[in-house]
C-alpha cells in the first residue's frame, strides 16, 4: 500500500484505535502491533493544503507559500494571546471566524507530568490522544481562541504547557488527581480570571466544575527505554516490530516516528 501520509485518525476506547491513513486509504494499527512492519519513503512530498510537489516542507506538511500566507500557520496558533484579528491583520479573516470563534476548552492532561492546554470543543479528545495524555480533564468553556490563551498563559505560570514528548513516549508519568490540581489552579488564578471576566464579560468564562477526568489507555505492549527517533530525510526505510501506538508516535523496537511530522510524505507500507 502507497500513498500520502497525514496525522493518524484515532477514536476512544480502551485502547485507543488507531488508523494509518495513506492517500485515499486507512490501515487499522492495533492489529499489527507485535508484527513487523516497515515504510519506505518514495522522496515525493506534496503539500497537505494546496497539494503541490515541494521539496521541503514546514509546520507539519505545508510548502512554503502556505506557510506565510495561510492563518492556521501563523504565530498566533501556537501563542493565541498574540492574535491579531482586531487589529485588522488577520491573514484569512473568514478562517479566524470559522476557527478561532468557537467555543475553546482549557484543560489539564497528564502527558509527561501535569501541563495545562486548549483546543477547540470540537477536538476533544482527539487533542488530548494526539498529546500522549494518560489524564485529562476540561476545566473552563470559552467563546474564542484568544480569551483561552489568556487563562493557559495565567495557569502556566504554575504548571507548565509543554509536553516532555520522550517521557511521554517511555510512559514516565505518574497519577494525578486533576480535580484536586485544577481547584488548586483556578485559587491561583482567580485574579486573572477576574480579569478577563471584566474585559470580555461575566458569561466570558464557564467553570466546568462538574466534568470528570478522562481515563486514557494507548495500544503499546513494550514502551521504550531509550528513545531514538527516525527521520525519513536522513533514511527513507523505517522498519522494526510494532510495539504500539502513542500520540502521534508509532513504537517499534528499532526506535519511534512521529508520523504527523511527515504528512505529506508519499510512503510504503508493508509487512
Amino acid at each position: 500500500m502507497q500513498g500520502s501520509l497525514k496525522k493518524m485518525h484515532t477514536r476512544l476506547e480502551s485502547p485507543v484505535q488507531y488508523e494509518l491513513p495513506l492517500g485515499d486509504q486507512s490501515i487499522a494499527l492495533n492489529p499489527l502491533i507485535g508484527k513487523l512492519i516497515k515504510l519506505t519513503f518514495t522522496g515525493h512530498i506534496s503539500c497537505v493544503h494546496c497539494n503541490r510537489s515541494i521539496k521541503k516542507s514546514y509546520n507539519q506538511g505545508y510548502c512554503y507559500p502556505c506557510f506565510i500566507s495561510l492563518a492556521q500557520c501563523d504565530m498566533c496558533i501556537m501563542k493565541p494571546e498574540t492574535c491579531h484579528y482586531d487589529a485588522g491583520t488577520c491573514r484569512e479573516p473568514a478562517w479566524g471566524d470559522a476557527f478561532c470563534f468557537k467555543p475553546h476548552i482549557v484543560y489539564l492532561a497528564n502527558s509527561s507530568g501535569i501541563k495545562v492546554g486548549i483546543t477547540r470543543q470540537t477536538q476533544i479528545p482527539t487533542r488530548w490522544i494526539d498529546q500522549g495524555a494518560v489524564q485529562a480533564l476540561p476545566i473552563f468553556k470559552v467563546q474564542s481562541r484568544y480569551m483561552a490563551g489568556l487563562i493557559e498563559i495565567a495557569i502556566a505560570k504554575h504548571v507548565s504547557d509543554k509536553t516532555s514528548w520522550q517521557q511521554m513516549l517511555k510512559n514516565n508519568v505518574e497519577p494525578v488527581d486533576l480535580a484536586v490540581k485544577r481547584d488548586e489552579l483556578v485559587f491561583k488564578c482567580q485574579a486573572e480570571l477576574v480579569e478577563v471576566n471584566q474585559r470580555f464579560g461575566q458569561q466570558a468564562i464557564e467553570f466546568l466544575s462538574e466534568e470528570l477526568a478522562v481515563d486514557i489507555h494507548f495500544p503499546v505492549d513494550t514502551y521504550p527505554v531509550k528513545i531514538k527517533s527516525f527521520n525519513f530525510d536522513k533514511n527513507p526505510e523505517v522498519s522494526g516490530i510494532l510495539h504500539g501506538v502513542k500520540g502521534q508516535y508509532l513504537l517499534l523496537d528499532t526506535g519511534v516516528i512521529n508520523i504527523r511530522k511527515y504528512a505529506g510524505y508519499e510512503v510504503g507500507f508493508s509487512l
